[in-house]
């Protein structure tokens, strides 16, 4: 007869918490807690450790647009369904739950601003939205706002964050990146700049599309970027990687970015980075 077993395990102040069980407020470096008001308050950088949370497309255009300046474009666009794709659940069910969890129609925003009286067109990518993949209606939006920087005669500030093609699109969510290409060499030759900043995470077909291809590239601290994760890669090449394989600090000291930019400093920065543009021209 088996004996009975009692759970007699005990919290501990010092314990990890369970996987998945972490508040999404808390601190992954330092283990601090904060209140949502509190973190808008730092832009989502932790205080005690400078750690960068994840950030919001609207919240992130409040942070580097001037206040009342941006004008959202685009809107309108959304996803369809053009294979019936369905895995655990349909296609479908899954754009309807992102868009209702984030408030966006896509995991992209577009639209008119200012930086410090610089007129812009900004692309802000979202990770909350299906993880920020890019399907045909982020290739879309992408597009678009290249054409309206162009015609405009303005400069284009991305940021990016995002998992790659979005898989339920299959071959058509890939044809973005040859599509936002083509966008950005058009917007070159109407002789407008593209400014690229990566946040966290930035892999996959948007980091070999549009994203790697900003006359200035500037990631945030930490940022991963890499076409595929570090633990893909071990796996793949089976060999030890360095602890910050694909990290922002790493890609900037391969000479792969121009700057590792804390979110507090990245307005002044980009502020800087137009007025040089504008002088040049």
């Amino acid at each position: 007869m088996s004996e009975a077993r009692i759970d007699v395990s005990i919290e501990h102040k010092n314990a990890p918490e369970p996987e998945g069980k972490r508040h999404p407020n808390t601190c992954p470096a330092c283990a601090s807690h904060y209140r949502d008001e509190e973190l808008d308050a730092s832009l989502w950088v932790c205080p005690h450790c400078g750690h960068h949370f994840p950030m919001r497309a609207q919240a992130r255009i409040a942070s580097i647009a001037d206040e009342g300046t941006f004008v959202e474009e685009s809107a309108d666009v959304r996803s369809e369904d053009p294979l019936d794709f369905f895995d655990l659940r349909p296609y479908t069910e899954r754009l309807a739950e992102a868009e209702m969890s984030t408030g966006l129609g896509e995991a992209i925003v577009t639209g008119q601003a200012a930086i410090d009286g610089h007129a812009c067109e900004l692309a802000v990518m979202d990770f909350k939205f299906m993880g920020g993949s890019m399907g045909s209606a982020v290739g879309e939006k992408f597009s678009r706002a290249c054409d309206s920087a162009a015609e405009r005669g303005v400069a284009l500030v991305s940021v990016s964050a995002s998992g790659g093609a979005r898989m339920q699109e299959g071959i058509l969510a890939l044809m973005q990146l040859p599509k936002t290409v083509c966008a950005v060499e058009e917007l070159h030759e109407a002789k407008q700049p593209l400014v690229s900043v990566l946040a966290h995470p930035t892999t996959g077909g948007v980091l070999a599309s549009f994203a790697t291809l900003g006359d200035v590239i500037v990631a945030e601290p930490g940022a991963l970027m890499s076409f595929a994760g570090p633990r893909v890669v071990q796996q793949t090449t089976r060999e030890k990687l360095p602890d910050d394989f694909g990290l922002a600090e790493s890609n900037l000291r391969f000479g792969h970015i121009d700057a590792v930019v804390p979110r507090p400093e990245l307005k002044r920065y980009l502020t800087q980075v137009l007025r040089l543009f504008a002088d040049g021209r």
